[in-house]
Order: C-alpha cells, then structure tokens, then sequence
C-alpha cells in the first residue's frame, strides 16, 4: 500500500463536503438533508460495513469505512453550520473520552484482564451517565442504551445493564421455564381470539425472553438470529433449486410434498439431520 497523508486527506473530505452543502453551487441532494433524514443511512452504513467483515472482503471493508466516515462527516458539516460544533469538536470530544475511559493505559490505575478491564468501562460509563443527569437527579439504570438500536440487541442490553443493577432473572433453566409459560399465554391467547395488540404484546415478552436465554447461555442474540437467517436462506435455495431440478414450483407443491422436501434438503446440508 502506498502512504497516505491522512490530515490531508481529512481536510480534502472536509472540504468536499463544504462544496456539497453549499446554498449556491452544492448538491440539491445534499443541501436538503437534515439530522433526521440522514441517520437512516447512517444505520445502513454500519450494516454494510458489518457485513464486508463478516464475508472478510477488506477490499469492501475499506471502501465501506470511507462510507461510514463520511457520514460522520455530513453530521459535522450540518452542526457547523448550525453554529453547534464542528468535525474537530467531535474529534476532540473522543479523543478525551478514550483517555478518561481507558486510566489504565493513560494513567497509573492497573487491571488484571480484559474482564476487569469491562468492569471498569462499565463504571466509568455510568459515572458519566450520572454527571450528565446532574440536577434532573439521580440516573436510570437504563439510560443511555439508545431507541433506535435494532430491538435484538437493545433487549440484550437493557438485561445486561439489568443484570448489572442487581436484577437478573436467574439461571438458563429458569428462563427456559418462563419462555414456556409465554408459549402457554400465546396459545391461549390465540384460542380466545385476542386482539392484534395483546397478541403482539405476549409475542414481544416471549421474543425478550429468547434474547434473555441467549444472554443467560453466553450467545449474541443478534449475531444467533443472523446465523438462523443465513441457515434458512440455505436451505431455501437448496428447497428451490430441488424443485426447479424435479421441473416443479414452490406454488405447485402440495404442503406434504414441501414439508418431506424440506426435511430431505436439511439433511443433505446438515449431514444427515433433517431436523426444521
């Protein structure tokens, strides 16, 4: 790789992006945007840069972190011009964070591992967390994990802080347990003929619950659901491209012949265990 001057390059993307939300000669696109309209590409963003990691392209990696900085970026330009802060605001705010949030390196405190390191992240971020609620009172438990996290990972989050605070719902086989009463719940309510709204409550519970026993077991929630996807979206091809060998469809089918398909592909890809 050939060096780069990475101050100059900064400024250079600083600069494109000025000329971009300029109210005479920038981007149409670009001088429309606000806050709000941009964070959702924002989330995008993150998500392709996650997912050139999980496929290993460093190639994509890279153009997908260029990507995300961007973003960065945009924010940036949007708050200078507002008056509120500026791209080197938000790159001082961090850099005194990561010292503060690491005292260990920085300082001449000392921890033992990188468990005790996350502890004392943890501390330290509630520290914060307190310190931001000054006269409001006294901080939540809860603050801080953000709404707009996808909801797998927020539930696991909002147990873990939980959990924390001293309110953790006991071992896997209890979990375990309490998800079976919510199978229960369900069942009943759709014997009764619930409403959509209680129906999507006692679902909502019993979703919270499968992300607490993939907390209680160890697993990322998140990443358990992700490999499920890729496990399914297999296994659906494989459904597929079985059918369009035997010159049949998937509206064709009957429901029994799907279902012994169904098992037939799962063991082919599982090595014998058909198993849904």
């Amino acid at each position: 790789m050939e060096p780069t001057d990475a101050p100059a390059g900064i400024d250079r993307l600083l600069e494109i992006m000025a000329a971009l939300r300029d109210p005479e000669r920038g981007c149409p696109w670009d001088r429309e945007q606000d806050f709000r309209s941009i964070s959702r590409y924002t989330i995008e963003e993150a998500y392709e840069v996650a997912d050139a990691i999980a496929r290993g392209d460093l190639e994509e990696l890279r153009d997908e972190l260029g990507d995300l900085l961007f973003q960065v970026v945009f924010y940036a330009q949007m708050a200078r011009e507002q008056g509120a802060f500026d791209f080197a605001d938000v790159v001082s705010a961090i850099n005194r964070k990561m010292v503060r949030r690491h005292p260990h390196v920085f300082g001449d405190e000392r921890v033992a591992d990188a468990a005790a390191q996350s502890e004392a992240w943890e501390r330290l971020k509630a520290a914060e967390r307190q310190d931001r609620a000054g006269a409001a009172g006294a901080a939540g438990q809860l603050d801080g994990v953000a709404r707009a996290l996808p909801a797998l990972m927020r539930a696991e989050k909002l147990q873990k802080r939980a959990a924390k605070a001293g309110f953790d719902r006991g071992s896997p086989a209890g979990v375990v347990n309490r998800i079976r009463q919510g199978l229960d719940c369900l069942e009943r309510a759709l014997e009764e003929g619930a409403p959509p709204r209680q129906l999507q409550q006692t679902m909502g519970d019993l979703l919270f619950g499968c992300v607490d026993l993939a907390r209680q077991l160890g697993l990322d929630a998140e990443q358990t659901l992700r490999d499920g996807n890729d496990r399914f979206e297999r296994r659906f091809r494989a459904l597929e491209s079985l059918l369009d060998g035997n010159g049949g469809s998937l509206a064709g089918a009957s429901r029994e012949e799907l279902e012994a398909l169904w098992r037939q592909v799962g063991r082919d890809l599982n090595g014998g265990d058909g198993r849904a």
